[in-house]
């Protein structure tokens, strides 16, 4: 398995902004897909979306690569 570097506070913060600028845009729906896909979801509200809302919820597209690296890959069948 390969190591997933985490992405810093820096580098996240520059995703939001470019989401940012396709909502200005009138770009609501690609601005949700580019979050979704790009901005890996934090570990903790991870946990707590796959309690309240259920795996599948999770598996719809989120990034999940940070999450998998504190939780491990199959995370979401236990």
């Amino acid at each position: 398995m390969e190591a997933t570097k985490k992405m810093t506070s820096r580098e996240k913060t520059a995703l939001w902004m470019e989401s940012y600028k396709m909502e200005d845009a009138g770009k609501k729906e690609d601005a949700l897909a580019f979050r979704m896909k790009m901005i890996p979801l934090e570990p903790w509200l991870a946990k707590i979306a796959k309690k309240r809302l259920g795996a599948d919820f999770l598996r719809d597209g989120w990034n999940l690569t940070e999450v998998e690296a504190e939780f491990g890959p199959d995370w979401l069948d236990r």
